[in-house]
């Protein structure tokens, strides 16, 4: 059995149902279910003895350390995070308290449970942590991406509270000897993902009739990985990669936001025309940009290709394509987890950006 932390939000939810596809071994989920951790990302699984859920938080060291050892995992991937930058500009604590101290208690928790294990499980053990590249800041446009040493300078309450859990891991491998692993990804798209991100929120407003809001002049870049790419690299790396390393996980994909808002309209236009003829792209608002808004991410992933042989399967086009295409065909899952707790932040967010964002 594996461990996984925060595997009933976006990235966590395709990560267990990757990996019951790809394996037989059992899946113990632990998540907190808080705004954006959904049991509907899992429903597909219920019955299948492979996969015990339980409702906790990472920071709740007991509770861990009798999981731990109730089901004896041989490794714990750690996707439980808070993990939105405009969230944590507007509340940084909920970031601080699950990023870094229930980080800190996961460890500590890991720990304690891995000292104990026989020499021969003691020796199979891994603690695979799951960050982002947000952790090196911004770049300019024509500076090299990413490297795995790359400086961190993070610049939002989220990415630096990422940093803090990401050198926590680093200082627990160094200090205690605890076997981890760590992958710093890019911008994660495709299905179960939460319309508070960029695609799926312009997806749902664009379909609902609403502002498509794009922040400043739409020119920041990112690099786009489809959420498969991303787990097959991280069981790629739980089972191959060198204990205390880093690897950058990208998609090779480096795009402005306004082109993959256009991107999302045509294809919109293409499967579900407007019924006024018009295209999607007419309901773009451009809004303030938020504080602190990094201009350009890129990640360099050939270490992980060279060492470990992966790249990733999906292009932009063909990846954008299956996204839209699932929230077409997924439009009740769209609408039960839009509560109207998301639809407070969401007019909190845009309140002072002249966007009008109606629930």
């Amino acid at each position: 059995m594996i461990l996984v932390t925060g595997g009933a939000g976006f990235i966590g939810a395709n990560f267990v149902l990757d990996w019951l596809r790809a394996h037989s071994e059992s899946v113990l989920n632990l998540d907190k279910l808080t705004y954006a951790g959904n049991l509907h990302n899992l429903a597909s699984l219920q019955g299948d003895a492979r996969h015990v859920f339980v409702q906790g938080d990472i920071g709740d060291s007991a509770l861990v350390a009798r999981l731990l050892a109730q089901h004896q995992p041989r490794a714990v991937v750690n996707f439980a995070a808070e993990s939105h930058v405009d969230r944590s500009i507007h509340g940084p604590e909920d970031f601080i308290q699950t990023n870094v101290v229930g980080s800190f208690r996961l460890l500590e928790a890991v720990r304690h449970y891995w000292q104990a294990l026989p020499a021969i499980k003691k020796e199979a053990f891994r603690f695979l942590h799951v960050s982002t590249d947000e952790v090196y800041g911004t770049l300019s446009a024509d500076a090299p991406a990413f490297t795995e040493d790359h400086v961190y300078e993070p610049n939002s309450p989220y990415s630096a509270s990422k940093a803090a859990s990401d050198h926590l891991v680093r200082a627990w491998h160094h200090t205690y000897g605890l076997p981890v692993l760590t992958t710093n990804c890019s911008n994660n798209y495709g299905p179960l993902h939460f319309p508070e991100k960029l695609i799926p929120l312009i997806i749902v407003n664009a379909l609902a009739g609403k502002p498509l809001p794009i922040y400043g002049d739409g020119m920041q870049v990112r690099d786009w990985l489809y959420v498969g790419d991303h787990c097959s690299a991280i069981r790629r790396v739980l089972d191959a990669g060198r204990l205390g390393e880093t690897y950058n996980i990208g998609g090779w994909n480096e795009k402005p936001n306004i082109d993959i808002v256009h991107t999302v309209c045509r294809l919109l236009d293409e499967l579900r025309p407007r019924a006024d003829g018009q295209g999607y792209a007419a309901q773009i608002t451009y809004v303030k940009d938020r504080p602190g808004h990094d201009r350009r991410y890129a990640i360099d992933a050939r270490k992980i290709e060279r060492e470990l042989g992966w790249t990733p399967a999906e292009t932009f086009d063909t990846g954008i394509r299956k996204t839209v295409q699932w929230y077409l065909d997924n439009a009740e899952w769209a609408a039960n987890v839009q509560s109207g707790a998301y639809r407070e932040w969401l007019q909190t967010q845009y309140a002072d950006t002249g966007a009008e964002i109606k629930a």
